[in-house]
């Protein structure tokens, strides 16, 4: 693979991971605050699925933050590895007569 496509599939990647993070936290939300109107007023058990559904979206969302991290570091890391040592310019040696 080239550079372009390697750019390409890395922008794939991070654009659908993001898609599933937000539609996953958007059903988890939608979820919660339908137990919540369906419990009518039970406020310990509304306390219990607001604090799963915040827990469940913090997790999620903390996951996906922190794998994109490592990668995007580890893919830097392998970059810089990979790429030719600079050249240092030498000085020829004096040659005595």
């Amino acid at each position: 693979m080239n550079r372009d496509q390697d750019i390409q599939l890395e922008k794939d990647r991070a654009r659908y991971g993001l898609l599933a993070v937000v539609v996953s936290n958007l059903a988890i939300a939608s979820v919660a605050v339908f137990g919540v109107w369906r419990l009518n007023g039970n406020e310990s058990v509304i306390i219990g699925v607001l604090t799963a559904a915040f827990t469940a979206v913090s997790s999620m969302t903390t996951a996906y933050l922190g794998i994109k991290a490592v990668s995007n570091t580890a893919k830097s890391m392998a970059a810089a590895s990979a790429a030719p040592p600079a050249q240092t310019p030498t000085t020829p040696t004096q040659r005595t007569p």
